[in-house]
């Protein structure tokens, strides 16, 4: 039996790809808690990472309306912004709920006025996406050819496969920004709390350091002492005011 081993190169290679593209997005956002930066990351890596595609972008939904985009080209920034219309690839993905293809704009009825914008840019060919960040934020992404015939079922394959990934770790990135917020609030209740707020002057004093920092060493003591940061502050506040007593 003389059986053809070559055949599955094609598919393998791309699947290979596509798996270091998710890799490489969980380590490019893994850490950042700003959604515009996250964008900008995702939109760029998604360029560098899929043959075939010239640019990437992304379009944003915030509470059912238009919120702007992102664009591995700033000279394309307006193809994926649905501030511009509401005829687009990546809006009637959206509203759809499905992926939206056009291999050659060129024969492209859907989308007159975008489509005339795009191919003015050298895009000749799009694959956009639909994703849910979370309850607040929607989008799409969208690759972006600049040959005709060029997209092909892999590329709707990783388009699916990134928007999925991608919904995942833009939604942790607005997690983590909604931490930090919350996290900002606390520490200023912090500042302002009779005792906390007194060792906190206190150590600003010793250290020279900002109040920010001052409350991270008092967490930094809590946490070592294995007690509560307000009894960490009360023991400071009460050895700083019997030494000014003696």
């Amino acid at each position: 039996m003389n059986l053809d081993t070559q055949q599955p190169a094609a598919p393998t290679v791309g699947v290979l790809e596509t798996a270091a593209l998710l890799r490489e997005l969980t380590a490019g956002l893994i850490a950042v808690t700003d959604f515009d930066e996250a964008l900008t990351a995702l939109v760029r890596i998604s360029r560098d990472a899929v043959a075939g595609v010239s640019w990437c972008g992304f379009t944003v939904l915030r509470a059912g309306q238009p919120a702007g985009g992102a664009a591995s080209d700033h000279r394309l920034a307006g193809l994926d912004d649905p501030r511009h219309g509401p005829d687009s690839p990546a809006m009637d993905a959206i509203r759809r709920r499905e992926m939206v293809l056009s291999e050659n704009l060129g024969r492209e009825r859907r989308w007159p006025d975008w489509t005339s914008r795009a191919t003015d840019l050298g895009v000749h060919g799009v694959i956009s996406a639909p994703l849910d960040v979370d309850d607040h934020v929607i989008g799409a992404i969208n690759l972006y050819a600049g040959a005709a015939d060029v997209l092909t079922t892999l590329h709707q394959l990783t388009a699916m496969l990134l928007a999925e990934h991608a919904g995942l770790l833009l939604a942790a990135v607005r997690g983590r920004a909604r931490q930090l917020e919350v996290a900002g609030e606390w520490d200023a209740a912090l500042l302002h709390d009779g005792v906390v707020g007194q060792a906190v002057g206190v150590i600003m004093t010793q250290r020279g350091c900002p109040a920010e920092e001052a409350l991270d060493v008092l967490r930094s003591a809590a946490s070592s002492l294995e007690i509560p940061l307000r009894e960490v502050a009360q023991r400071l506040v009460r050895t700083v005011s019997r030494a000014r007593e003696s």
